[in-house]
C-alpha cells in the first residue's frame, strides 16, 4: 500500500477543510438577519437604548469594549451590513480615541478572519476560471501588495466587503493583509468614531423633532474629500515607488 496516499486526505476531508470556514460564514450571517439582529443596529435603537448602553459602559468599562470590538469582528466576519453603524455606535459609547482603536481591532480581526476563509476556499477557483487573466493581475498586484491594500482601504468608495476577501485570489501574504488591513481603516475609524462622540446631542434632537438619522447624515463632504485624498496619496507612493524600481534594473 502507498503510505503517502494513506496520509493524503480523502475527498470529503477535504472539501470539509476547505469550504467549511465559508458555510458557518453563511450560516451564521443567514441566523443573523432571521434573528432579527439587523433591527438593533440602527441609529433609531441606538438612540431607545443610549442610556442603558452608556451606564453598562460606564459600570463594566474593561468588559464592553472587549464584547464590543468581539461584535463587530463578527459582524466584518459574516459580512453583515452594519459597519458604519457599529462604528458610530464605538464612538458614541467609548469616545473618539478608545472608541477609534477598538473599531480597528475589531475590524482588522474579522476582516483576517473572512480572508483566511476566503483564501482556502476560493482562491484556487477564481484562477482556474479565469486563467491566464487572472494570472496576470495576480502578478501585478503581488508586486506590491502592501501598496495597493493600503490605497484601496484609505479610499471611501470601495465596499469594505469587496476589500476583505478580494486579496485572498491573489496569494497576498497574510502579514501584508493584516498590516494593510490596520493602517489603512484607522482613518476611518476615528472619523466615524468622531461622529459617533458627538451624536448624543444630534440623538436627542431628532428624537424631538420625530424622525430617524442615517448614518449618511452624519458624514460631510469633507471627510468623504479627505479620505479620497489620503487614497491618492497612498496610490501615487506606489506609483513612485514601481518606477523607481523599474529604473534601477539592469537594462540587458
Amino acid at each position: 500500500m502507498d503510505e503517502g496516499a494513506s496520509e493524503r486526505p480523502s475527498g470529503a476531508a477535504h472539501w470539509l477543510r476547505r469550504f467549511a470556514p465559508v458555510a458557518l460564514i453563511l450560516l451564521a450571517l443567514g441566523a443573523a438577519y432571521l434573528l432579527g439582529l439587523h433591527r438593533y443596529l440602527t441609529l433609531s435603537a441606538l438612540s431607545d437604548y443610549r442610556e442603558t448602553l452608556k451606564g453598562f459602559v460606564t459600570d463594566w468599562p474593561v468588559l464592553s469594549s472587549v464584547g464590543y470590538a468581539f461584535i463587530y469582528a463578527l459582524a466584518v466576519a459574516i459580512s453583515f451590513p452594519a459597519a458604519s453603524v457599529l462604528s458610530v455606535f464605538g464612538g458614541f459609547l467609548f469616545g473618539w480615541l478608545v472608541g477609534g482603536i477598538v473599531i480597528a481591532l475589531g475590524a482588522t480581526c474579522g476582516a483576517t478572519v473572512l480572508f483566511l476563509a476566503a483564501r482556502g476556499a476560493l482562491a484556487g477557483t477564481l484562477r482556474e476560471r479565469l486563467g491566464g487573466t487572472a494570472d496576470r493581475f495576480a502578478k501585478g498586484f503581488e508586486n506590491d501588495a502592501f501598496g495597493y491594500l493600503l490605497a484601496l482601504r484609505l479610499a471611501p468608495v470601495f465596499p469594505f466587503f469587496l476589500i476583505n476577501i478580494a486579496p485572498a485570489f491573489f496569494n497576498v501574504p497574510l502579514r501584508t493583509y493584516v498590516l494593510a488591513t490596520a493602517l489603512g481603516i484607522l482613518p476611518g475609524c476615528f472619523a466615524y468614531a468622531w461622529l459617533g462622540e458627538g451624536l448624543d446631542a444630534t440623538l436627542v434632537s431628532a428624537a424631538e423633532a420625530g424622525r430617524e438619522l442615517s448614518v449618511g447624515d452624519l458624514v460631510t463632504t469633507e471627510i468623504v474629500i479627505a479620505f479620497a485624498a489620503l487614497s491618492a496619496v497612498a496610490l501615487l507612493g506606489t506609483i513612485v515607488a514601481r518606477y523607481r524600481r523599474l529604473k534601477t534594473q539592469p537594462k540587458d
